[in-house]
This record gives structure tokens, sequence and C-alpha cells, in this order.
């Protein structure tokens, strides 16, 4: 139970309204939901919040995210995914985190998240070099106890990077390829016994604020047979299904290397497991029998733009997924993917990004359109009913924005200067389920700068490591690069980046 919340004269965001919010009202919570709406409510013995005519939001949902390399921001340049990836997460034991560490590095996430309003996370969370009960466990841990609401799968490949990606077998020599020909050490079953771990120790969790999900981190990267496998156990728990799909070049590439011409989606739809359920991430090189097949199965779209950038991976098309009805909503990726934890950015980027994809302007994104992908389209993404809307009987997911802030000074359009001006800095409150969870600059519900100063001085003695396995990775670059660009030189019928360099 928590205590009941009444706050008092807010105005609550209304897309549907010309101004974008509603006169001043109250709104009451209780129990975790909202429970009524409208001016001068009674009390009930609640604790009173003074609005003075701030705006009261939905919370942001950050639907695609990993957590694991929270502590890696700043750590590597602009590389194409293909690169990136070495640098990112190799499987090595040098970098296999203890329970604290995973804590702290989730926790980290967390304190930038809730600052700045962003209340629910989907963490398609990988494991370096291995998921355990113990390191599952810590980072569930560190979600319940910031009061985060969090959605967590285990995005783990089960397949070798010969495997899973083209032309290596042919440009490695036979002592890279034997390397590059190894699985990871678990193979579908020991992980399903990790998924039975997560789901019954932490789904529904935290009186309901945690919760699990599947990923087959790709379709390429896991066997035809535990990809099944995470369908059935998706099916049958009524959970999200994360897979990333066409995010490079290289992997539209794939398809004509690896699944006899047919896209990543298309496999997917044939073997049977594009559904509802399914939050495709990206969705950049993806071509229009592509998108009839997502909207047909109902399945929704995580965009990722600051990633997209970062990495160089190119535009997805935006209106061409709205055409068709596909839900988009939005997600950070990650701390090296886009070196912060701040939605706002995110949405400021996706706002004004499609403007590259086409010369008529009213097919670009508008504000409302990148809010609604913020706030409910990645609740119902993430299967969590209501979540992202302002009516009684929603979860109380809130986010008080001081309207009175530079941003807003003056209000000429609400909805376009929340996407294209704040950056985070006038959120005066946050509260999950009820509770509130940031207010007057500080989280209420952990010591923040002991959580700080701690993971300051563990991962500062982490570096060694890093930088260790960055050196043992960089043997590998040369037949990435190669492979990459061999890549880039195929036709793939499609442009997702600019034609050329711009002189």
């Amino acid at each position: 139970m928590t205590l009941p919340v009444l706050f008092r004269d807010v105005r609550l965001l209304d897309l549907c309204a010309d101004d974008g919010m509603t006169a001043p009202t109250d709104l009451l919570t209780r129990d975790g939901q909202i429970t009524a709406i409208g001016p001068r409510l009674l009390t009930h013995g609640a604790r009173v919040i003074e609005g003075h005519g701030h705006l009261l939001m939905p919370g942001i949902v950050n639907a695609h995210f990993h957590s694991s390399v929270n502590h890696m921001k700043g750590r590597l340049p602009c590389l194409p995914l293909e690169l990136f990836m070495l640098y990112e997460s190799p499987a090595l034991d040098v970098l296999a985190p203890t329970p604290r560490e995973a804590y702290l590095r989730t926790m980290l996430g967390c304190l930038e998240m809730l600052s700045t309003g962003t209340t629910t996370v989907g963490d398609d969370c990988f494991f370096v070099p291995r998921p355990t009960p113990e390191i599952i466990d810590a980072v569930c841990q560190a979600y319940a106890d910031s009061g985060i609401r969090a959605t967590v799968a285990l995005d783990e490949p089960e397949l070798s990077e010969l495997e899973k990606l083209p032309f290596l077998g042919d440009i490695a020599p036979p002592e890279i390829r034997a390397r590059l020909a190894q699985r990871p050490s678990m193979d579908g079953n020991a992980l399903l016994e990790m998924y039975a771990h997560l789901i019954g120790t932490w789904h529904g969790a935290a009186e309901g604020r945690i919760a699990a999900a599947v990923s087959c981190s790709a379709p390429q990267r896991v066997s035809p047979e535990y990809f099944a496998a995470l369908d059935d156990l998706s099916s049958r728990h009524g959970l999200p299904f994360f897979a990333h799909m066409l995010e490079t070049r290289l992997q539209r590439v794939l398809g004509t290397e690896k699944f006899g011409g047919r896209s990543l989606v298309r496999y997917t739809n044939d073997i049977g497991h594009l559904s509802e359920r399914m939050l495709i991430i990206h969705a950049i090189w993806v071509d229009a029998e592509d998108l009839d097949l997502i909207a047909a199965s109902g399945a929704s779209v995580a965009h990722n733009p600051n990633s997209n950038l970062r990495l160089g991976s190119g535009i997805m098309p935006f209106r061409a997924l709205r055409d068709r009805g596909i839900p988009i909503c939005l997600g950070v990726d990650e701390a090296i993917a886009d070196d912060a934890v701040n939605m706002w950015s995110v949405m400021k980027t996706a706002g004004m990004l499609h403007t590259l994809s086409g010369d008529d302007p009213d097919r670009w994104p508008c504000a409302r359109e990148i809010l609604t992908a913020a706030t409910s389209t990645g609740g119902a993404a993430l299967r969590r009913e209501g979540l992202g809307s302002l009516t009684v009987g929603a979860p109380a997911d809130l986010v008080m924005v001081d309207l009175s802030t530079l941003a807003f000074l003056p209000l000429n359009d609400l909805a376009r200067q929340l996407v294209h001006v704040e950056l985070g800095q006038s959120v005066r409150l946050t509260m999950v389920a009820g509770r509130v969870v940031f207010e007057d600059g500080r989280i209420t519900t952990v010591d923040q700068g002991a959580l700080m100063e701690e993971a300051r001085a563990l991962f500062s003695g982490k570096q060694a490591a890093l930088s260790r396995a960055a050196e043992e990775m960089a043997s590998l670059l040369p037949f990435y690069r190669a492979m990459y660009d061999k890549a880039v030189a195929m036709e793939v019928g499609m442009a997702r980046k600019l034609a050329g360099e711009l002189i």
C-alpha cells in the first residue's frame, strides 16, 4: 500500500487539446493507480502536493535499453555496429562482474532515468560472459530498490560468430576461424534454466513493478529450436518478446547470405514467431514486404534514433511504419550507443531526424506523435496495460514538469517545447506506482550519494580489465572491417543513409 497523494492545481498533458493540456485541476492517486481527476478533490488523508500550475504528464517509457554497459559511457568512438560490438560485449571472463558490480551499474541507469522523468524501462539485458542467477538477481534487485518499473529479458546469443555473421568464414585465416566457430558457453537449454529463474523469482515482483520478457537478441543469433522455445515461453506467460532486426545494412545482406534471400523479418514470420507480443528493435533496413508483415502481425517497433546516429546505422523509415499503423515506441538503447540515459534527448532527435527522409514536411513526425511514442505506445509494447495514460484506473506513473523554467518561456506550443527544448532540467517530481521516487532534486528511494561514490571507486578499478579486453578483441578488427566493407559494397535495393560524403 502506498500513501494516497493529491496533486493540487496541475495542468494535465492532453495531446487532443489545442494547447496540449487541460485547465488547472486536481489528480488523486491511491494504491498505485490514478483514482480521481477533477477540480477541488477532497484529500481523504492524502499527502497534498501543490502543483502551482505545473504540468503533470505520464511517466516516460524507455522501451529499449541494455543496462549492462551503464559504466562505459563515452568509452567507444562512433563505430558501425558490427565493429562496435567487438568492444561493447565480448564474452571474456576478465569482464565477469560481481553481483555488487551488476547492482551498481544497473542503479546508475536508474538514477539518471528517474531524475529525468523516465518511469519505465525495458531492459534487454546481456550478461558477459554468461548469465547466472546471482547476477540476474542483482540487476532485478537494483530495479526493485530504485522504485522504477522494469521489464527485464536475457539478451543472450546462442550461435557462434561464424554462424550469425556473413563472410567471416572466407575472410579469416584458419586459426581465427577456429576461434570464431566457438559457441557461447551456455546452450539453449541452459539459457532456458536462467529464464525459469528470472520468471519464477522476479516476474510480478515488487508489487508488479518488475516483470520478465524474453529475448532472442536477434533471429540470426539463435538456433531455430531455441527461437521456438522462447516464443513458446512468451506465449505461455504473456511476455513481450524482444528481437533486434535489420539494424544495419550488413543485416540486410545477411538475408541473402544465410536465409535464402529472406530478410530477418520474413524469416521470423515464416517460422511463425512474428506476433503482437514481439517488440522489434530498430527496423531500419526494412522493405515494403517487411513492413506489411510487421503490420499484419501486430508487432511494435522500438526506435532508437540516438544510437542509430552514433553507430551510423541509418534512418528508420518512420512515416512508412506509421502509414501501416505499426506502433512506434522509443528507446535509449544503451549508455555507450547514446552516452546518456535521457529520453528527452531521444525525443528531440526523433522529432528532427526524419526531416532527412523526404522533402514533404507534412510527412515529418510531429511533436505529439513523438510524445505518444515515448509514453503510451511504449507502455503497450511492454504489455503494461494502461501505462502512459492519464485516466482513472491507469498506473500512477507521473512526471511533474515546471512550466516556469526557461524551456517554456514563453510558452508558445507545449508539445513542441517538450520535444524540442526540454532535456529533463524542468522535471520537479517523478512518481512510479503511486510512490514519489524523485523530488526536490534527489532520488527518495536510495542514498544516491553513497551509491555514486561506491560506483565511482569500483568502476575506476575496472579500467584495466576493460582495456585488456579491448586489446584482445582488437586482433579481430581487420577481419570484421573486411566483412563490413564487403557488406557495404553490396546492393540492397534501398537507401537509409546519405548518398555520399557532403562537399
